[in-house]
């Protein structure tokens, strides 16, 4: 709260404005229009929940809340607002603080994994359609099946393009997988990363434990979000709060209905949480808001408008400040009478008029009274917080951040065997086999060129072989096909001899024979 003298006072009009440690895991609602006080109202709450000894965590969205780790300098208008409302126990004095920061840069860094975040929340920040939605649960699904951790951003990309080029591979077993939707995906993660998301993704990964502490006092920590760089993109901002709240509903076991919260959750520019999401995550977020009470955390909304929130949230939301609303167009004219139904009417005050004419610092206030029933709605002054109203300079925040019993915790990044690293591995193997039987079809063909080249050289000398063959078979044929003139003529010669010693034999045979007759008579012939 404001002041020592009474941790849980927030207000006062004619009397004090409690609320109750038991009553503060029912919800609540802070709403106004921008510079009526809403942000100081947020640092006196949360003043008051660690002077209770609970943890509290909120986003800085202008920086300002980092202020409330030192004590207050009181100027003119605080010592005013002491003296009107006669706070006779207050003084100022700092909080005990814990920076985060999701970038890394003003507080310890906070991420979680891909797992961590689920198909459901990581859709919603992709803003992805059902079919698109459809193929990145399946995708999980075959994640889950193979185990392959799914932890940071590396990790869903090169599932997804391992998933789209084995798309047939999956069909039987998983349906069909549409490419076009696996690159949508893929596009849209690629947005993201841009916008700077990869570094809430990987480890370690944050522990919601490290929220609930209390300093060496037992105040509660005050856990600052620093979120100014985070709200240039809205919907991560906003997915990032629901998958925070998400994390306390799973981790955290039922405690009924506790003295006080085991942890009060200030959720700033709630509008963001609702603004175009599906009915399958409004109902998670309804689901959410009114199991989580029974978990011990206590929720509030900061918005400008009750009715950026839902009526199922709205009708869950037991405690209630309202600052000023502008009616100066007909949907601001619905804001107001809308606020001025949800509070339980007090016959002593128009609600509806009052709403328009609160000042900054002034508001309509109704808790929940010891039976968990709201009491009837007051016009009231918001104390002033004992802290510093506006921020640290970077020196003071870096010190706390130094000094913090986390500091060296989250910082340094841990890159463990995941299924970027497990499908990395996967296609490396599957180049080398194909490698390998690339490498074996060469050899084959190599040595099937290599039969092939010899049968050839094979067939070519039996070719030449054949007609070599055929040459000498037709030069014998030619050889004995010519005239010899030798042979002839030695064979004339020798028939002409022949007959030349035939004749001459055939005379002197005929001689030898006749001779004595033919000799006789010729002797005779002679003789005579």
């Amino acid at each position: 709260m404001a002041f020592t003298g009474s941790e849980t006072l927030i207000a006062k009009s004619g009397h004090e404005l409690h609320i109750l440690p038991r009553m503060a895991n029912r919800h609540g609602l802070i709403t106004g229009a921008t510079g009526t006080g809403k942000t100081v109202t947020l640092q006196v709450l949360a003043e008051s929940f660690s002077m209770q000894g609970v943890p509290v965590f909120m986003t800085d969205i202008k920086g300002d809340l980092s202020g409330v780790s030192k004590p207050a300098v009181p100027g003119s208008k605080i010592k005013e607002r002491v003296e009107k409302l006669q706070l006779d126990g207050y003084e100022n004095r700092g909080f005990p603080v814990c920076f985060w920061d999701v970038f890394g840069e003003q507080g310890h860094p906070m991420r979680t994994t891909i797992s961590e975040m689920g198909p459901l929340l990581l859709s919603r920040l992709l803003n992805l359609n059902d079919t698109q939605e459809g193929v990145l649960n399946l995708a999980f699904k075959i994640a889950d099946d193979n185990n392959l951790l799914l932890l940071d951003f590396k990790d869903i990309t090169s599932l997804l393009t391992y998933i789209g080029n084995n798309r047939n591979d999956f069909t039987l077993s998983y349906g069909n997988i549409s490419a076009a939707s696996i690159g949508a995906i893929q596009r849209n993660l690629m947005v993201l990363e841009q916008q700077g998301a990869a570094h809430f993704f990987g480890e370690p990964a944050f522990d919601i434990q490290d929220l609930m502490q209390t300093d060496e006092n037992g105040m509660g920590m005050l856990n600052i979000l620093a979120a100014d760089r985070l709200m240039q993109s809205p919907r991560i901002y906003a997915t990032f709060l629901l998958w925070l709240l998400s994390e306390l509903f799973e981790q955290l076991p039922e405690v009924g209905d506790p003295q006080k919260p085991k942890l009060v959750f200030f959720f700033d520019e709630a509008h963001l949480l609702f603004n175009e999401a599906p009915k399958v995550l409004l109902e998670k977020i309804e689901q959410v808001v009114r199991l989580i009470r029974s978990k011990g955390v206590g929720v509030y909304f900061v918005t400008q408008n009750p009715l950026d929130v839902p009526d199922t949230v709205l009708g869950q939301l037991g405690n209630r400040i309202q600052h000023a609303l502008r009616a100066y167009t007909p949907r601001d004219q619905k804001a107001v009478k809308t606020a001025a139904t949800t509070f339980r009417v007090n016959p002593a005050l128009d609600t509806e008029k009052a709403i328009t004419e609160l000042g900054v610092g002034e508001a309509l206030v109704s808790f929940l009274d010891e039976k968990g029933i709201p009491a009837m709605v007051e016009r009231a002054m918001i104390l002033p917080p004992c802290s510093q109203i506006g921020p640290i300079t970077p020196e003071e925040r870096a010190q706390i951040i130094r000094n913090s019993l986390l500091y060296g915790v989250y910082d340094e990044v841990v890159d463990r065997e995941s299924a970027y690293e497990i499908l990395q591995e996967r296609v490396a193997e599957a180049v080398r086999v194909q490698q390998q039987e690339a490498l074996e079809v060469l050899k084959k063909k190599e040595e099937a060129d290599k039969k092939k080249e010899e049968l050839a050289k094979a067939k070519e000398e039996a070719a030449l072989a054949r007609a070599q063959a055929t040459r000498e078979r037709a030069e014998r044929a030619r050889k004995k096909a010519e005239p010899d003139i030798f042979s002839d003529l030695s064979k004339q010669i020798g028939r002409s001899a022949t007959r030349t010693m035939g004749n001459e034999l055939g005379r002197s045979l005929i001689r030898g024979l006749l001779g004595s007759f033919l000799g006789g008579t010729s002797s005779g012939r002679k003789k005579r």
